[in-house]
């Protein structure tokens, strides 16, 4: 079986076994919530801050380590870094970042793996525990844990994302790299090909990821809604009981 083949399998396998133990986790947390919910978004925070950890390690140990290509300020990267400061303390903010950007940028990661290696190399184990452990952080602290996001979370974190987004413009400008891809695009081909030239492939970014934080956000402002419509019905409504 060609090598490909095995990395893919193995990959993917990874991946479900992953969102399936998460899917169960989060069921019976619903069920039976606990004391034992603190301690598994724990060991999830504690996996992503390893995650971390071991990159900057491997790629000082053999060298390659650059100011250009190593910082961990891309998005994705400080994804990672929030969601295991989030399983932690879990601040409002950190777990609505959690949750928007994990699900609506790492997610993407996850599902479209920009790998060359397979299981058990470093960089395998790495991309798919911090891709796979910040969507988890995602749902279980907000459907597990029953940590919503707050009216207005979209604006914060839009707001939030820009900021950043500003403040790795910087860092580009300073150390001459391409975070985030604010100078131009990646060379291979990625959703920020269909989104026309620079700069203008930024401005569509933002916009998608308006319509994606939304979307996110759109379960919880209906039961949000509904909650109100219940405690508050609309008046000349009948009320039984």
């Amino acid at each position: 079986m060609p090598d490909a083949v095995v990395s893919a399998a193995a990959y993917w396998t990874s991946v479900v076994v992953v969102l399936g133990l998460c899917t169960g986790l989060c069921l019976l947390a619903l069920r039976r919530p606990g004391p034992w919910t603190e301690v598994v978004v724990r060991v999830v925070g504690l996996c992503l801050a390893a995650d971390a950890a071991s990159y900057t390690v491997a790629e000082l140990r053999r060298g390659t380590w650059s100011a250009t290509t190593s910082l961990p300020v891309a998005l994705c990267n400080v994804a990672v870094l929030v969601a295991a400061v989030a399983c932690w303390w879990p601040v409002p903010l950190l777990v609505e970042l959690t949750w928007f950007w994990g699900l609506a940028g790492t997610l993407q990661g996850l599902l479209t793996p920009d790998l060359d290696v397979g299981f058990p190399h470093l960089v395998f184990v790495e991309y798919v525990t911090g891709h796979a452990g910040v969507v988890v952080a995602a749902l279980f602290l907000v459907v597990g844990m029953h940590r919503w996001p707050r009216p207005g979370a979209v604006g914060r974190v839009l707001l939030v994302s820009v900021a950043w987004t500003a403040v790795v413009g910087g860092v580009d400008a300073l150390t001459g790299g391409n975070y985030m891809f604010l100078r131009r695009r990646p060379g291979e081909w990625t959703l920020l090909s269909v989104l026309g030239p620079w700069p203008w492939y930024l401005v569509g970014a933002t916009a998608l990821a308006f319509v994606l934080f939304t979307v996110l956000d759109l379960p919880f402002r209906l039961a949000r809604r509904r909650a109100r419509s219940e405690h508050h019905p609309p008046r000349g409504a009948h009320v039984v009981g």
